[in-house]
Formats: C-alpha cells, sequence, structure tokens
C-alpha cells in the first residue's frame, strides 16, 4: 500500500496515511508500557517488597499473554488487527490504572495479566498491520519513523514521571491511575478519527508453521530469551545494587528515547542500507557487551564507576534495541504476503517461549549470584549471532538463509 505521509496536505491527509496511524498507535502502547515500566521495579521494591525471585515470578507471569499470542489468529476471525489493536491498547490501559490500588504479589500478578493482554495483543496486531500495510522497499525506513514515535512517547512518559515525582512527590496510586486513563482517552479518540486500513493480499486464516520460516523462528526464539533477561533483571540491578530511585530511572530511561527518538529513523535508515544480515549481526554483538558488562559491574569490578557503567550500559541496550526491527523487514521479504497475520501471531508466541519459564528460574539463581544470569545472556547472544551469519545479504522467497539453492539473478 503507497504512503503519503511524506507530503502531507493537511490534517485529513495524515489520518488516511498508514504510517501516521502506525505511528500514532505506537505512541499510545509505548507511553503507556513506558509509563508502567518506569514505575514497576520501584514499585516493587519500596511498596510490595519484592525480592529478585519475586520479580522473576512476576516477569514470568507478565510473559504468559505473549506466550499465548498464537490466539490472536482466533480472533482474527471475528475481528479484523486494526480492531483488535484498539480493543488492546485500551485494556492496557485499564490494566495500569489499577495497578497501584494492590502492592502485594497477588494484586501485581492480576494486574499485570490485565496489561500483558493489553500489550501482547496489541504488538501481535500491529506488526501484521505494519508488514501488510508499508511497502517491502521502504519499510525499513518507515518501521524507523515508527520507532522514533514509540521513543517519543517513552520520553514524554519518563520526562514526567520524573519531573512530577521530583517536584509534586505524587503516590503510585495516582501516577498509575492518570497513566492509565491516559491510554484509553487516546486509544479511543484514535479508534473515533483513522479510516479503515486494509492489506493488500486477504489473509489466511489458521495457523501457519512453514519450514522455510525456520531462521525466523530461531532468530524470534533467541531475541525473545536474551531481551528477557535484560528487561527483567536489567533494570532491577539497577536499583537493588546500585541504589536508583524512581527519579534516577526515569531520568536513565529519558536519556536513552531521548537518543532513540533521533536514532530510531536514523537506524532504519541503517537497515535499509547495510541489509538485516549486518543489522542482526550488529544488535547481537551490542548484546554480548552489554551483558559481559553488567556482570563485571555486579561484582563491583568498576570500582567507584560502576553506577555509572550499569547506567551506559542500560542506554546502549534500549538504543540498539531499535534494530530488531531487522528481523521484521526480513521476514517481509521471504515471506508469503498472505502470511504475514497469521505468522506475525505464532512467530509473537515463539518470542515468548522463553520468556515464561526464564525470569522465575533466572530469579532464583540471581539470589546465588546476579552476574551468572548476566553471562548466560551473553551466551544467548553468542548463539544469536550465529544464527545472524545464516542470513542472506538479500533474503527473497527461496532464498530464506544461505543454505537456500541459488536463486536466478532475476529472481532476486
Amino acid at each position: 500500500m503507497s504512503d503519503t505521509a511524506s507530503r502531507p496536505t493537511g490534517p485529513a491527509a495524515l489520518l488516511t496515511s498508514p504510517t501516521v496511524f502506525l505511528m500514532t498507535l505506537a505512541f499510545i502502547n509505548w507511553l503507556g508500557f513506558a509509563s508502567w515500566s518506569a514505575l514497576l521495579n520501584n514499585f516493587a521494591k519500596e511498596a510490595a517488597g519484592f525480592s529478585g525471585a519475586d520479580i522473576g515470578i512476576l516477569q514470568s507471569v507478565r510473559e504468559i499473554p505473549g506466550f499465548l499470542a498464537f490466539t490472536a489468529i482466533i480472533l482474527f476471525w471475528f475481528m479484523r488487527e486494526q480492531m483488535l489493536a484498539y480493543v488492546s491498547l485500551v485494556t492496557l490501559g485499564i490494566g495500569i490504572a489499577v495497578t497501584g490500588y494492590h502492592p502485594t504479589l497477588g494484586g501485581l500478578m492480576l494486574t499485570t495479566t490485565i496489561m500483558s493482554i493489553g500489550f501482547h495483543y496489541y504488538e501481535t496486531a500491529q506488526q501484521s498491520l505494519q508488514l501488510q500495510l508499508l511497502p517491502k522497499k521502504e519499510a525499513p525506513r518507515l518501521l524507523g519513523r515508527i520507532a522514533g514515535a514509540s521513543a517519543t512517547a517513552q520520553l514524554l512518559a519518563f520526562g514526567s514521571i520524573a519531573v512530577v515525582w521530583r517536584v509534586f512527590q505524587p503516590g503510585y496510586i495516582v501516577v498509575f491511575l492518570v497513566a492509565g486513563g491516559l491510554v484509553v482517552v487516546l486509544a479511543l479518540l484514535a479508534w473515533l478519527l483513522f479510516p479503515r486500513f486494509e492489506g493488500t493480499v486477504p489473509q489466511n486464516k489458521g495457523f501457519v508453521l512453514r519450514k522455510r520460516y525456520w531462521l525466523y523462528y530461531a532468530l524470534t526464539f533467541m531475541s525473545g530469551a536474551r531481551r528477557q533477561i535484560f528487561m527483567a533483571f536489567g533494570g532491577f540491578l539497577l536499583v537493588e545494587r546500585f541504589g536508583y530511585d524512581v527519579s534516577a530511572t526515569a531520568m536513565l530511561l529519558l536519556a536513552t528515547y531521548g537518543i532513540n527518538t533521533f536514532m530510531g529513523p536514523a537506524l532504519g535508515h541503517l537497515v535499509g542500507r547495510v541489509g538485516e544480515r549486518a543489522t542482526i549481526q550488529l544488535e547481537n554483538v551490542s548484546l554480548v557487551v552489554v551483558f559481559v558488562g553488567y556482570a563485571l559491574a555486579s561484582h563491583g569490578h568498576f570500582a567507584g564507576w560502576g553506577v555509572f557503567v550499569a547506567g551506559a550500559l542500560f542506554i546502549v541496550d534500549g538504543v540498539f534495541f531499535t534494530l530488531t526491527l531487522a528481523q521484521r523487514t526480513y521476514f517481509q521479504k521471504i515471506a508469503d504476503p498472505a502470511d504475514i497475520a497469521p505468522t506475525s501471531a505464532v512467530a509473537f508466541t515463539i518470542n515468548h517461549i522463553a520468556a515464561v519459564f526464564l525470569p522465575v528460574t533466572f530469579g532464583l539463581i540471581w539470589l546465588r549470584d546476579p552476574a551468572i544470569v548476566f553471562y548466560i545472556g551473553s551466551g544467548v547472544a553468542i548463539v544469536s549471532l550465529g544464527l545472524a551469519f545464516l542470513v542472506p545479504r538479500h533474503p527473497a522467497p527461496g532464498a530464506e538463509t544461505v543454505m537456500s539453492p541459488a536463486l536466478p539473478a532475476a529472481a532476486e
């Protein structure tokens, strides 16, 4: 589908642009999730008295809806991806809004599940929409712009929380309630304002698992495993080991997404220039450095600089996470266009297989030595780096891996 966002002629034209639509929904989603993330570790530690094992349990519960994302295929029988995205954002907002009222392990498990259902079903729907609505040649650049919109939302969320917390010192209940309510209102406005968008190819109904997509599945699984280690324990290390409070955590995230506001589009352009193979390799090299650095910092190897090194590594990971868009454009290039919606749902489940058991297992390892968690994470990133070498320089149907039979020049 062609995109009109590059030459808008007015508000009406912007509302008919698939890119503007996708940027808007990404902004709403990440505004809510970033607000929840900025508060969670401190809320869990200060209000609920969590240990590393408790945070691992909670993060495992949070990922269960992601593991069940394949059930979105069933929902696609009854509603379009666009409608599922709206409903999911409203659910996300409700889950965030009620979080502050339940400062216990059981209460947080319940509210986190509600929030997570909204977040993960939205992510499933939006990945499908992105690959259907964005043209292949422009997808890396446009996905970079969407990443920039997501970063802007996170910048706004973290900046607002940092300022409000420092100046007004509100309670957790108020901040969670306002953040969740704002997500609900913005989602309903988007529902009313944007027209219906359709991909050019009708999507297959039912579950799709194809042998030729195996490398995409493997990369997706490894990405979920290594990312979950960082999400569950990277921020918690800053709080538990280095004493970051809500304001300091928010400021660190503010710096990360301030950089990403500008770097998102630039990194999307980079994917278009150097290709998916080199991009996925670069992402995994950066993750090895981050995980090893975290492990060393947790043991105090940087002396008095550990608090700054850990914070810098947190920012580096947050910036380079944008490069995961290369996995999506790789799949877009090798996929049957009719497979995009069902495969997006299946891939999202694959991405969360490790996420269900990994945090609670690693939470127990954390109690013995946090460094072990991060050394394992570096090992996972190394395996993923090895898989990246199997991505061809020019992916296409029939050229899904470097081991695929060579295609005629015209087909490439």
